[in-house]
């Protein structure tokens, strides 16, 4: 059973806390887990807790930890923009911890995988990426997911037919919403460089392996399948023999079910070893 150990270190004068699982024969590649936020290092449902173990089994040293304003470490709480030197700081202390490491995996959720794939290609010492539902939110690319996914699923669910025969539908609200939707998704972007160019730019530049894990039942992944479909630059991008994406049926978006969560971990430990 590989050992746990608690890490403490500083990032501009504040403590972080993490937690570091050693396998009784580590490999020199380890996986640092980059949280969704707001998330702390356990995880929703212990999520990154027993993917951390799972992967221990495997002979992978992992580390989880807490950014500055979350779970037991100081500091006021930031979003994943401004996590980077956080994830400076927790790589320098896996290094330390376990100076045996060559390289490092970052795995991220979520906001976390985009904040991880802005660090990647500015870190030498990153050699892959797991992006499980990255954040590509846009209020146009959130407005046509949306109305792909959600509003055509209730024009086919036979419940929202019953409830509009029997007037227990809001039909004027559900219109106006429909309407307001339809507008948002018509409107350019207002941001001077969106995130999904900015995501696309970041691993562009990185030269190490990616692997791209979506939930078919969230509509943050759906946004993000959307990309290759509408933006030719995307779509080569995840032609490259580097990038990998994998769609699990049916799991939510932080793979509740402990089919899914062993089925990431498995995916994640076997794609490790095949570069």
């Amino acid at each position: 059973m590989a050992e746990q150990r608690v890490l403490h270190f500083t990032c501009h004068d504040c403590w972080l806390f993490g937690i570091l699982h050693v396998p009784e024969e580590p490999l020199q590649r380890g996986v640092l887990i980059v949280t969704g936020g707001p998330q702390y290092r356990v995880g929703s449902h212990r999520q990154f807790v027993l993917l951390a173990r799972h992967l221990a089994e495997q002979r992978i040293p992992v580390m989880r930890f807490d950014y500055r304003g979350m779970g037991d470490s100081e500091g006021e709480a930031r979003d994943f923009e401004n996590i980077q030197d956080d994830l400076e700081a927790a790589i320098c202390e896996f290094f330390t911890a376990m100076p045996q490491l060559k390289e490092l995996v970052l795995w991220g959720l979520c906001d976390g995988a985009t904040a991880a794939a802005f660090h990647a290609h500015t870190d030498p010492r990153v050699a892959g990426l797991v992006l499980a539902n990255p954040w590509v939110r846009t209020v146009q690319g959130q407005a046509r997911t949306t109305l792909r996914h959600y509003y055509l699923q209730r024009i086919r669910d036979r419940e929202f037919w019953h409830k509009l025969a029997r007037g227990r539908f809001g039909i004027r609200r559900a219109v106006a919403s429909l309407r307001q939707m339809a507008t948002a998704a018509r409107q350019p972007s207002s941001q001077v460089e969106p995130l999904p160019e900015r995501l696309y730019q970041a691993l562009q530049r990185f030269r190490g392996q990616v692997l791209i894990i979506l939930s078919g039942a969230d509509l943050g992944a759906r946004e993000f399948m959307a990309l290759a479909r509408q933006q030719p630059h995307w779509r080569g991008l995840l032609a490259s023999p580097r990038i990998r994406q994998i769609v699990i049926i049916n799991a939510n978006h932080t793979f509740a079910r402990q089919a899914w969560r062993d089925e990431v971990a498995d995916m994640c430990a076997r794609w490790m070893r095949t570069w």
